[in-house]
């Protein structure tokens, strides 16, 4: 079982690298996931700043994938389609929240997690080639997501330590 979720967590990492026209949207988030855990842990408005530019940054790039379907035919209304622009929107308004946020140095009542961005970048990592339409929305690879989370962020955690502040 580990086996069949560790594949498929791989092909989420891997798949965006097989299309060019994805490698411009992934790779900053990649750069920021570095960025967000080589900086402090606590919640503070620079890291607020991170998380919104980042979700902001997928959220456009998952829009512009979404109208270049549409221009080509591509993009059909369905289930999953659906469920994209759910994600996309509930993405660019956290991402909206989270950087005027940091920009304003004030968060909303019961809204400091805003400042936590330490882990958001591996999320829209993991969905964004579901996201792109590069892979289909499917459980399994939701609960591949779900079960590599942990260690990833134990891998990123331990592994950064000596250059951590």
């Amino acid at each position: 079982m580990v086996q069949h979720y560790f594949g498929i967590f791989i092909e989420l990492l891997a798949a965006p690298f097989h299309f060019p026209d994805l490698i411009w949207g992934i790779v900053p988030l990649y750069f920021g996931w570095l960025i967000n855990e080589l900086t402090s842990d606590r919640a503070s408005y620079k890291t607020a700043i991170q998380t919104g530019f980042g979700f902001l940054w997928a959220g456009a790039h998952w829009i512009y994938q979404m109208n270049r379907q549409a221009a080509n035919g591509r993009l059909h209304l369905g289930g999953a389609s659906i469920l994209q622009i759910f994600v996309t929107l509930a993405v660019l308004a956290v991402g909206t929240l989270a950087l005027v946020s940091g920009l304003r140095r004030k968060f909303p009542k019961r809204c400091s997690f805003l400042g936590h961005s330490r882990f958001s970048n591996y999320f829209m990592i993991a969905i964004f080639p579901m996201q792109s339409n590069c892979l289909p929305w499917s459980l399994d690879r939701l609960l591949a997501m779900i079960f590599f989370a942990a260690p990833c962020w134990l891998l990123l955690h331990l592994g950064l330590r000596p250059f951590r502040n």
